[in-house]
């Protein structure tokens, strides 16, 4: 097994790198680290690669990276997913904090990249809010049980919670989770999320959000699974976005539960399969209607579910 030990960049194309540039820098905060003519790299103010934008259909994930425990042996990840039939190539020069890696394609269709050296980015100063990482991405697929499979067998990934027998929450490392998986029809990205380090964060990205005419389609509100703090607002390309904090930790896989706070519902928080009906925002205004669209591309604007 090979684990993963974090959630690295997200690989998504678009076909205005200068608009979603702007976007993910100018609104979002975050910093342009590398910029060619077809690709722009940008990262956290911490030194963390977070988006890789290229140019192609709007919003489509292309590629996504995890980092492996450093001084781990590449040609020993290679020899290792050949034992479970899966092919794979060493890739050089893939960021500039990743200089060797070896590539994938998991079941889903989703190349992937794994590396354990990383070269942190020089950090920069803050903008109207400070987004720490990428926290994690979240993809429809047409078979949630072989997805899961091949990240827990494979990559070491563990189940956090299930929302029905079509949502799932894995985890790599403390955070409640760095994927989640449903079950759709039409196989795409569903959200990225962007971790910020607590509820004045998420008050000054609200605020700058609007001064920059994006407004939120879902939030604030605190999620039951996760129990993370998160809004949620769409770019020009459309992808569903969301800024949260407060995730629930498991801090020690042999104890088995997350890591206690004053808003669980139980004592102590086990990973469970919740039922389908489980509302998203424990706060109270969530209904039926916003289950729906989280499920589907079909999200109505926060005003309209408010209403």
């Amino acid at each position: 097994m090979i684990k993963v030990r974090r959630l690295g960049h997200a690989t998504i194309s678009t076909p205005d790198l200068e608009a979603q540039t702007h976007y993910y820098s100018g609104v979002l905060g975050l910093r342009v680290i590398e910029r060619s003519k077809d690709r722009v790299i940008l990262g956290s103010k911490q030194g963390f690669e977070a988006i890789e934008l290229v140019k192609g259909k709007a919003g489509a994930l292309q590629r996504l990276s995890f980092q492996i425990a450093p001084g781990t042996d590449l040609n020993d990840v290679v020899k290792e997913l050949a034992k479970f039939g899966i092919k794979s190539e060493r890739r050089s020069g893939i960021t500039p904090g990743v200089a060797e890696c070896v590539s994938l394609v998991d079941p889903k269709g989703t190349p992937v990249d794994l590396y354990a050296e990383y070269k942190f980015a020089d950090p920069g100063q803050p903008m109207s809010f400070n987004i720490l990482k990428l926290g994690h991405v979240a993809y429809r697929v047409l078979d949630v049980q072989q997805i899961v499979k091949f990240y827990t067998e494979v990559f070491g990934f563990r189940v956090s919670d299930w929302r029905g027998d079509f949502f799932v929450f894995m985890r790599c490392n403390t955070d409640h989770h760095t994927l989640n998986f449903i079950i759709d029809e039409k196989p795409q990205l569903h959200h990225i999320a962007f971790e910020v380090l607590d509820w004045s964060e998420i008050n000054k990205a609200g605020d700058w959000l609007a001064r920059n005419k994006i407004h939120l389609v879902w939030g604030p509100g605190r999620h039951i699974i996760g129990h993370n703090v998160a809004t949620y607002h769409r770019n020009d390309d459309l992808v569903r976005v969301e800024i949260f904090t407060e995730m629930d930790q498991m801090k020690d896989e042999a104890l088995g539960y997350f890591d206690p706070r004053p808003w669980h519902q139980e004592f102590p928080l086990y990973p469970k399969m919740h039922g389908p009906e489980t509302l998203r925002n424990y706060w109270g205004y969530g209904s039926e209607r916003v289950i729906q669209g989280y499920q589907t591309n079909e999200l109505p604007q926060y005003e309209a579910i408010r209403g």
